[in-house]
């Protein structure tokens, strides 16, 4: 078999330009309610989570356009090994992946140095896959729990250490009025009404932990703060950790940005992603996600 012919300049940078396009189009979308919407269900779900913001987007963009909102993508041998094949006919989702070679002297020898490029893999959706005849599926997702258990008392330990990290103390307290906590600046206390199940008690946290993360009303107003840590908390608990925060409700403000709105919905894009993976650190086990990361002149068209 011949090698395959390598690309001129100019054809690299047409291809480059046309990631780039996709790229803006994917980060548009953000700015209708459904297009919001598709993206934090991306987020949120426990195979997409590991995948870095931008990818997300593409991913979320083309699962739209073929008439899916994608919940677990993987590459085709991946599927394999999770007892799934892609079902024939389906239409891959393509994202840019890093590749890692090393570079080559005058002599064509390989050196010590390394260089990393990228390039367009396929992807499919769980819905484009067939369980492999005579096997049992693996599990994708967590079983979800309901907010009135106490399934997830084990995740308030490691967030209250989060909180301290952060130089907040964490106190509980028997909370009047359907009150479930705040986080208060000037203390530097997170407050959690102690006569909640546990399972309430750590979407409390959650909330109030994004809260202590820079998401306060001052920088960003009461209704887009909100809309954000709440946001945070549906990723982090929905899919990751397997808690049902509260339906399918997702939060959006109309008009995020009055001037400049790609960059401003990109912006709170970025602050939920960035805040959620903070926390999905701190209570999921090492290792759950594994970020792919994005080629910088895609970064810089974003």
């Amino acid at each position: 078999m011949g090698k395959s012919r390598q690309l001129t300049d100019q054809e690299r940078d047409e291809r480059r330009q046309r990631d780039r396009d996709r790229l803006e189009s994917a980060a548009r979308e953000l700015l209708t309610s459904d297009g919001w919407a598709r993206w934090v269900r991306v987020r949120a779900s426990n195979g997409l989570g590991r995948y870095s913001l931008r990818n997300q987007w593409l991913i979320s963009a083309e699962g739209a356009r073929r008439g899916i909102t994608p919940t677990y993508v993987a590459g085709f041998r991946a599927w394999l090994a999770l007892n799934r094949v892609v079902a024939k006919g389906s239409k891959a989702i393509y994202i840019p992946a890093p590749v890692t070679v090393k570079d080559r002297d005058a002599g064509a020898d390989e050196t010590s140095e390394k260089r990393t490029f990228f390039r367009a893999v396929t992807v499919f959706d769980v819905s484009q896959t067939e369980v492999l005849p005579g096997m049992e599926p693996v599990p994708l997702s967590p079983p979800s729990e309901p907010i009135t258990d106490d399934s997830h008392a084990h995740l308030l330990t490691p967030l209250e250490n989060l909180a301290a990290e952060l130089g907040y103390s964490v106190r509980q307290l028997p909370l009047e009025g359907g009150t479930e906590g705040w986080c208060d600046y000037e203390r530097s206390e997170i407050v959690v009404n102690d006569r909640l199940p546990a399972n309430a008690q750590v979407r409390v946290l959650v909330h109030e932990i994004a809260h202590s993360l820079g998401v306060d009303y001052q920088q960003y107003g009461r209704q887009r703060a909100e809309v954000l840590v709440d946001t945070v908390t549906y990723v982090v608990l929905a899919g990751q950790v397997g808690l049902d925060v509260g339906g399918e409700s997702i939060p959006y403000v109309a008009g995020w940005g009055e001037a400049g709105e790609l960059d401003a919905i990109r912006e709170y894009a970025e602050t939920i992603d960035r805040i959620a993976r903070r926390i999905e650190d701190a209570i999921l086990p090492a290792g759950a996600r594994v970020p792919v990361d994005q080629p910088r002149e895609l970064e810089r068209a974003a």
